[in-house]
C-alpha cells in the first residue's frame, strides 16, 4: 500500500531562493506545454469530412504527445540554459502533469468523469515540484538530500519506519512555509480487499448531516465544530482590509498572507476533527455502511426561473448560500475519503449505500413516512416507532447495506391523510 509522510522543511535563505526560482521556471514550462496541447486540440478536434470546393486546408500538425514533449526538454535546455539548473526528472514530472491534466479533460478519469478545461498557472499558482525518485540513502537523521539543491533540514515529528522504500518526494509551498511529502511503499500494510462478512453485530450504519455530522445506528451522534463559522467574522474583517489596500503593495501582501494562514488553520482544524471522528467510528465496528452522498451536486446553484416575459424570478439561491457554506464547512467528502482510506489501512471495510429514501421510510416496518427537512423526529403512524430522524436513517442504511431491507419493494402508501406530526 502506498503511504505518504509529510514533514515541514527548514531551508536556508539560499535554498528558499532556489525553490522559488524552480517553481517560477516550471510554471512557465507548464504553461508553454499546455499551450502546445491546446493549439493542436483547437485545430484538430473536428473531423474534416466536408468542405467547399475551393478552400484552404491547414496543414495538420502532429499531436504533441507525452513522449514528444519529454524529448523536447533536450532542446529546451539548449535554447534556455537556465533550465539546466533544474533536476531532469523534476522537469519530466512537469510534462507528466500536463499530460494527466489533458487526459482528465479529454477522456475523463477511470469512472469516465471529465474535468474542466485546464487553466494556465498565474504567478504564485504553481506551488509544488516532484522528484519521481531520489538517490541512494537520501535521508540522514533530520536531513534530506535533494538533487541539485543539497541537504535540506526537516522537522521529523514522527520517525520513518525501518526499511521503507521511498518512491517520490514532493516539495510544496504553503501559507506557513515549505513542506515535503515522502511517498513510500509499505509492505506491512496489506494491499487487498477486506473479506469481512458484515453482520448485525460487526457492522454499523452511518448517516451524514449538518446538524449532526455523524449519526450511527447505535443511537450515537457527533456534532460538527463549525470551524469556519467561528472564524468567519475575523476572516471577513481581514478581507475588507485587503480590499482597501493598493494592489501590489506590501501591506496588501502581508494581509493576504494572514488570510492564507487563517484558511490553513481552519482546514487543519477540520482535518484533525475528521481524523478523531474516523478513529472513533472505526473502533465501533469492522464494517461501516455509509450513505453515498453526491456533495458536489448538493452545492450546485439553483436553476434560474423566468416568467412569460423573460424576467427572472426568485429561485431561492440567496437562501441556499448559507446551506452551501455549511456543507463546505462540514467537509463531508473529505470525511468519507479519510474513512475509506483508514478502513483499508486497518483491514476493515466501508460500504457506500444509495441514500435515496432512507430519510422517508421507517426503519422498523419499512412503511413510507413523509417528512419535511424541519421535522427532526421520525414518528411512524403504522408501528408507532419514535426516533431521531438521523438515527432512523442510520439504522435503515445498515439494513439496506446488509440486504435485510429493500426500499424499492417497500410499501409506498401515502401518509397525507394522517397529517398529525410527532412533537418532541
Amino acid at each position: 500500500m502506498r503511504i505518504s509522510y509529510q514533514y515541514k522543511l527548514r531551508p536556508t535563505k539560499q535554498q528558499i531562493g532556489v525553490f522559488e526560482s524552480w517553481l517560477d521556471k516550471l510554471r512557465c514550462q507548464y504553461n508553454y506545454l499546455l499551450e502546445q496541447r491546446f493549439d493542436w486540440w483547437e485545430q484538430n478536434r473536428c473531423a474534416i469530412n466536408a468542405c467547399p470546393l475551393i478552400c484552404h486546408l491547414p496543414e495538420l500538425k502532429d499531436n504533441p504527445s507525452y513522449y514528444d514533449q519529454k524529448k523536447s526538454l533536450v532542446k529546451l535546455k539548449e535554447d534556455r540554459p537556465w533550465y539546466q539548473e533544474i533536476n531532469a526528472q523534476v522537469l519530466q514530472n512537469c510534462v507528466e502533469r500536463v499530460h494527466k491534466t489533458m487526459e482528465r479533460f479529454l477522456k475523463g478519469d477511470k469512472n469516465g468523469k471529465r474535468s474542466g478545461r485546464p487553466r494556465f498557472k498565474g504567478k504564485g499558482r504553481y506551488r509544488s515540484f516532484t522528484y519521481p525518485q531520489l538517490g541512494k540513502n537520501p535521508i540522514s537523521g533530520n536531513l534530506i538530500n535533494l538533487s541539485k539543491i543539497g541537504w535540506v533540514k526537516m522537522i521529523v515529528h514522527r520517525p520513518l519506519p525501518e526499511g521503507f522504500v521511498l518512491k517520490t518526494a514532493t516539495v510544496s509551498k504553503k501559507a506557513d512555509g515549505w513542506y515535503i511529502s515522502l511517498s513510500r511503499q509499505d509492505k506491512s500494510v496489506p494491499d487487498f480487499i477486506s473479506e469481512v462478512v458484515p453482520t448485525k453485530d460487526n457492522s454499523i450504519g452511518v448517516d451524514l448531516g449538518l446538524e449532526k455530522i455523524v449519526s450511527t445506528s447505535t443511537h450515537e451522534s457527533v456534532a460538527p465544530p463549525k470551524h469556519f463559522r467561528i472564524a468567519e467574522q475575523k476572516l471577513s474583517k481581514l478581507q475588507r482590509r485587503v480590499a482597501s489596500k493598493p494592489k501590489r503593495s506590501k501591506a496588501r501582501a502581508i494581509l493576504n498572507r494572514k488570510i492564507a494562514k487563517l484558511h490553513q488553520k481552519i482546514a487543519r482544524q477540520r482535518k484533525q476533527f475528521h481524523f478523531e471522528t474516523v478513529k472513533w467510528l472505526l473502533s465501533k465496528a469492522e464494517v461501516v455502511f455509509i450513505e453515498d452522498l453526491q456533495v458536489k451536486n448538493m452545492l450546485r446553484r439553483c436553476k434560474p426561473k423566468q416568467d412569460e416575459n423573460g424576467k427572472y424570478l426568485p429561485n431561492g439561491q440567496s437562501r441556499k448560500v448559507g446551506l452551501n457554506k455549511s456543507f463546505a464547512d462540514a467537509g463531508l467528502s473529505q470525511f468519507v475519503d479519510l474513512l475509506s482510506y483508514k478502513a483499508e489501512k486497518a483491514g476493515l471495510k466501508v460500504i457506500k449505500v444509495d441514500p435515496k429514501g432512507t430519510s422517508q421510510y421507517c426503519s422498523s416496518c419499512l412503511n413510507r413516512v413523509s417528512k419535511e427537512l424541519s421535522d427532526r423526529w421520525h414518528c411512524c403512524y403504522y408501528c408507532g416507532l419514535i426516533l431521531d430522524r438521523d438515527v432512523n436513517s442510520a439504522i435503515l442504511i445498515q439494513k439496506v447495506g446488509m440486504g435485510i431491507a429493500s426500499l424499492k419493494n417497500a410499501c409506498s402508501a401515502s401518509t397525507r391523510a394522517r397529517s398529525q406530526r410527532c412533537t418532541a
